[in-house]
């Protein structure tokens, strides 16, 4: 054998080898950020839930306070003075965010956040949520899909008058699917079939859309985004098994 098919073979097999060290340390990253983010996740869950016990024991307390001085009202048959602190009262029960649990640490903590955050800017929401554990897509890639959809969502409820976000998480017909839908004053589609930005930050609007459907086919799934009754939708899909 010449020196120069030596040195070839040599050369091909530490390639060889030199790839496939890359490879799993890539795997071993991947993994590592996984956990990483669900770990996270799961902590931010807790302190969230801590937070949400807390204030539900201050409303229980002050739902007292509350009750005696409608009383003292309808004692005087202060009337009218009752029902409008009493409509106070029913407005602020109303921005207080209820808890959703899914048995999914990352689902709970996204869903929570992003949700909560909603309800405080006056965003009216409807969730349908299945146990699902995407078990299929790592955690990163599961959480970066579902809070752009989220996102984009609030940022377009946050832009017109009537602000409402539809969320379903369910299994349909072999595939786990993230469905995500808002109002809209005016077609989306027909201005901007492309949907990119046209806002300063529009490089970063558009990463996140292009991410959704990047993450997506990685997983051998379906991204479909369309308009229907009044709403812009997007619609993902991820094969099940």
């Amino acid at each position: 054998m010449s020196r120069y098919s030596k040195l070839k073979e040599n050369f091909e097999k530490l390639d060889k080898d030199y790839t496939a060290e890359v490879a799993k340390n890539l795997d071993l990253q991947y993994q590592f950020d996984s956990l990483k983010a669900e770990y996270k996740n799961s902590r931010n869950q807790q302190q969230e839930i801590e937070r949400l016990h807390e204030n539900t024991r201050r409303l229980k307390h002050d739902m007292k306070n509350h009750i005696m001085v409608i009383a003292s009202h309808l004692n005087n048959n202060e009337v009218e003075k009752a029902k409008e602190y009493l409509s106070v009262v029913l407005d602020n029960l109303n921005r207080v965010y209820s808890y959703i649990q899914t048995g999914n640490s990352v689902l709970n903590y996204i869903i929570n956040s992003k949700l909560e955050y909603a309800q405080q800017n006056g965003i009216q929401f409807k969730a349908e949520i299945e146990n699902l554990l995407f078990a299929k897509m790592g955690s990163v890639d599961f959480s970066a899909v579902l809070s752009n959809a989220l996102d984009n969502a609030i940022e377009a409820s946050m832009q017109i008058a009537e602000k409402f976000i539809y969320v379903s998480i369910l299994k349909k017909r072999g595939y786990d699917t993230i469905t995500v839908k808002n109002k809209i004053e005016k077609s989306v589609l027909e201005e901007n079939p492309d949907l990119i930005s046209t806002k300063a930050e529009s490089e970063t609007h558009g990463y996140g859309v292009k991410q959704i459907k990047s993450i997506t086919e990685k997983y051998d799934g379906i991204v479909d985004i369309y308009e229907d009754e009044g709403m812009f939708c997007i619609n993902i899909m991820i094969p099940s098994e």
